[in-house]
C-alpha cells in the first residue's frame, strides 16, 4: 500500500487498535519534521532572532498546524460523527420550520387554515 494513502485515509475500525495508535503516532512525527526542518531553515535568515523566542516558534507552528489538520484529526473520536449531526442523523426541525413548514402548506389558497390562523374569523 503507498504510505501516503495509509497515512490520509481514516482507519474504520472503531477504539484505538495498535495499528490505528500507529497512524496517529506517524502523523505526529510526519509533522514534528516539518516543523523542525521549517524552523531550521527559518533560523538560518534574517528572521533568527524572531523564529527564536517562544511566540515565533509558536506562530510558526500554528500556521504549519492548518495545513496538516485535516490530516492529524483524521482518526479523532470527533471526526466520524462530523456528518452526522447532535442527534446522529436523527434531528428534530425546529419550531420555527414546523411554523414555516404549516404556513406554505396553505400558500396560495384563498381560504385561511382551519382555526382561523393568525387573524381569526372576521
Amino acid at each position: 500500500m503507498n504510505v501516503w494513502r495509509w497515512l490520509t485515509t481514516p482507519d474504520p475500525t472503531p477504539g484505538y487498535p495498535p495499528r490505528k495508535i500507529a497512524r496517529i503516532a506517524a502523523r505526529f512525527l510526519l509533522f514534528l519534521l516539518v516543523v523542525t526542518l521549517v524552523q531550521t531553515l527559518l533560523g538560518a535568515t534574517p528572521l533568527r532572532p524572531f523564529v527564536a523566542s517562544f511566540w515565533g516558534s509558536a506562530v510558526v507552528v500554528f500556521l504549519l498546524y492548518i495545513p496538516f489538520a485535516r490530516i492529524l484529526i483524521l482518526d479523532t473520536p470527533g471526526a466520524s460523527r462530523q456528518g452526522q449531526g447532535l442527534l446522529g442523523g436523527q434531528q428534530k426541525p425546529s419550531a420555527s420550520a414546523v411554523r414555516r413548514k404549516e404556513r406554505n402548506r396553505y400558500a396560495g389558497v384563498k381560504k385561511g387554515p382551519p382555526g382561523g390562523g393568525r387573524g381569526g374569523r372576521r
